[in-house]
């Protein structure tokens, strides 16, 4: 018998997959119809800030435990993202149009839509098998351009956080530099990302090939 708690978490996990599969729609809308690398953000921009606003939630998922992950990994995933997006591109308008936006666009796109399916069906106990190999392989390809398109879009940013010294009226009264502190994520971002890059490795072995796992445990 299906639990209250997967009927709600199966439709939380489509309502997301169907909002990034609109997002991508009208991404590559845009990019066919102007045959511009630049509207990344204008097409579908605000409509990505909400989605990502949203998954808040799935951090209060892993609070109250009715999801396996716990909460510390997707906080930490969760608020590297909407900080990304919400203090940098929604906030600075001169990288708006760059290419890097819609790279990055793109690739969470095509992350989101197979995750979130992956989810909701996972859910209800009849997640394809194929949907399980994209959820652990399309990653290996898509999560470097990801970063790539967000180390770039940082570092563009860069000259204009310090030329309006941007968010010095919130932290007047500490010793803090938000143009230091973008400099420094870019610094550990590689780092940090690879950890993660890892650990989804280490996952896919597991939920792929479980019966090696188990055979090497053994050993």
């Amino acid at each position: 018998m299906t639990r209250l708690s997967d009927v709600y978490l199966f439709s939380y996990n489509s309502l997301q997959a169907f909002g990034w599969a609109i997002a991508l729609f009208r991404i590559l809308t845009d990019f066919f119809s102007t045959k511009s690398v630049n509207g990344g953000y204008a097409s579908a921009g605000e409509l990505i800030c909400l989605l990502q606003t949203l998954a808040f939630i799935e951090v209060i998922h892993g609070v109250l435990g009715i999801v396996p992950s716990g909460f510390l990994f997707p906080l930490m995933q969760w608020g590297g993202r909407t900080h990304f997006l919400l203090a940098i591109v929604r906030k600075i308008y001169e990288v708006q149009e760059s290419p890097a936006v819609l790279i990055t666009f793109v690739a969470w796109c095509c992350i989101e839509i197979i995750r979130y399916p992956f989810y909701a069906l996972s859910c209800l106990g009849s997640c394809p098998s194929f949907l399980t190999y994209l959820r652990y392989t399309v990653f290996i390809v898509i999560y470097p351009i990801g970063v790539v398109g967000e180390m770039w879009i940082m570092y563009q940013s860069l000259p204009v956080i310090l030329e309006k010294n941007l968010y010095a009226d919130y932290f007047a009264a500490i010793p803090f530099s938000y143009y230091t502190f973008v400099k420094a994520v870019l610094i550990c971002y590689p780092f940090l990302w690879l950890q993660l890059y890892l650990y989804l490795f280490k996952q896919r072995r597991s939920k792929l090939y479980p019966r090696s796992e188990k055979e090497k445990k053994r050993k």
